[in-house]
């Protein structure tokens, strides 16, 4: 019997996976645009988030 905990843990999915089969050309064109606006909505706030660590960064920075 393998240990169960010897496993790799799996990330949960945050994206439900669409049953491609069943959508058209034009269905599947939108849904490549809805995932583009939701990368650039996720790309905007790594960005937002990475220019507020560098300014704490930057006030906590000890002088030389």
């Amino acid at each position: 019997m393998a240990e169960e905990d010897d496993l790799p843990v799996r990330k949960p999915r945050r994206l439900e996976r669409l049953v491609l089969d069943t959508l058209g050309v034009e269905e599947l064109n939108d849904y490549i645009g809805e995932l583009r606006e939701e990368i650039a909505r996720v790309e905007a706030d790594i960005a937002r988030k990475q220019s507020h660590r560098s300014a704490a960064d930057a006030f906590f920075r000890k002088p030389s």
